[in-house]
């Protein structure tokens, strides 16, 4: 961060001590307040293409409220749910509605584009946002949006050097990534962190159609290119039916390699969609593994099978994350507290004891967190992501 951008946003903290705010919008700071349920929106997609990461998200949040007997910092908690949609417009509309209903914050949101598109107006209504899923790399200097999840560009940053070394002498890896503004910052990434030098860095990436539910034959072209160049590994970024759609396209194209991608490559119903023969040997990088040995995990992975008779994801547990950080947020408020007093004790909550791993919120509200190697490989009876090891320290 600049220092000019640095100074603008402890500019904007100290503005949050000034007072009449809270009684202007109609929080008041009473014991009546205090006996009031405190108003929590969640913000997911509900349909199309992302809406199994929408159900995630959603279940992880509720799981920590299920455990917490519905309660956060103490408070009784009235979840107000609102459609994130397909786009960042209809992603507006729905905090616009949240907000509406004087929510004392917000969380959720699955788009990093939907994410960027409501910033400004989360800033100008002063409410916090503890935002779940990934965010671009170019939100920053903002004062009410935190984010649980990850910075896009973090996961390929963790796995190129892994990659670098793995590589042989005379190797080659090739890029493969849907075309658009988002994502070329992160092939950047990616290719910063191998060595934009590095001759088995591929010079040409491979750009392709960013639909979230691509046809059967909509990667063949790119795929045929990429082929072309006679690649070692490939690095690739998708998620949801395109990953499922990308990762069969291109094993039947006969490339039986090592597929590379951030962990949402395989995260989810994925592997539940993909043979044996076409999920095996993938290699992903991510902030979060079911077999994580810490307590907090084994308690988080238990309860959610339990609640979900399924395996949580990074969107479940990021949300799940999310709860947490806004009970520990709230009790520090204290018990008549409203939107700025929760969002000045967001900046005092520490170390998160999480099952990816204990963390905090570094300077530009984002996780300082550890990156893990995962594998996909026969766990039992069915395929799963087998943590390897750890790869980077990130944020």
């Amino acid at each position: 961060m600049s220092q000019m951008d640095r100074r603008r946003v402890l500019k904007a903290l100290g503005a949050l001590g000034v007072a009449g705010f809270a009684g202007a919008c109609g929080w008041g700071g009473d014991d009546d307040t205090a006996a009031q349920p405190i108003k929590i929106g969640l913000i997911t997609p509900q349909n199309g293409g992302h809406k199994p990461v929408g159900d995630e998200m959603g279940n992880g949040f509720r799981l920590f409220l299920d455990g917490q007997d519905q309660l956060l910092g103490g408070r009784r908690v009235e979840l107000i749910t609102a459609d994130e949609g397909e786009t960042p417009d209809s992603a507006r509309s729905a905090v616009e509605r949240l907000l509406q209903q004087n929510v004392h914050a917000l969380t959720g949101i699955a788009g990093a584009a939907a994410l960027s598109a409501v910033r400004d107006t989360v800033e100008q209504a002063r409410v916090p946002l503890i935002a779940s899923n990934a965010s671009a790399p170019s939100l920053q200097s903002v004062v009410y949006i935190w984010r649980t999840s990850y910075v896009l560009d973090e996961p390929s940053r963790a796995l190129a050097p892994y990659i670098a070394r793995e590589l042989p002498a005379g190797g080659r890896v090739v890029i493969v990534a849907p075309e658009d503004l988002r994502t070329m910052g992160i092939v950047e990434g990616f290719r910063e962190a191998f060595g934009i030098g590095d001759s088995r860095l591929s010079g040409t990436v491979v750009w392709t159609t960013g639909d979230l539910e691509p046809s059967r034959t909509a990667f063949r072209g790119a795929i045929n290119s990429a082929l072309q160049q006679r690649p070692d590994a490939i690095f690739c970024y998708y998620s949801g039916t395109a990953a499922v759609q990308f990762v069969k396209q291109l094993r039947a194209a006969g490339y039986t390699k090592t597929i590379y991608g951030p962990g949402f490559l395989t995260e989810g119903s994925v592997l539940d969609e993909l043979k044996d023969r076409e999920s095996a040997g993938i290699k992903t990088a991510l902030n979060y593994s079911t077999d994580i040995n810490n307590a907090a995990n084994r308690r988080f992975v238990s309860s959610f099978r339990k609640a979900y008779n399924t395996s949580p994801t990074t969107y479940a547990m990021a949300s799940y994350d999310a709860a947490q950080v806004l009970d520990k947020a709230i009790r520090l408020a204290g018990p008549a507290s409203d939107p700025q007093q929760i969002n000045l004790a967001l900046g005092r909550i520490g170390q998160i004891d999480s099952p990816r791993g204990s963390w905090q919120f570094n300077q530009v509200r984002t996780p300082q967190q550890k990156w893990y190697l995962r594998n996909v490989q026969r766990d039992g009876r069915v395929h799963a992501n087998v943590l390897v090891n750890e790869l980077a320290a990130l944020g």
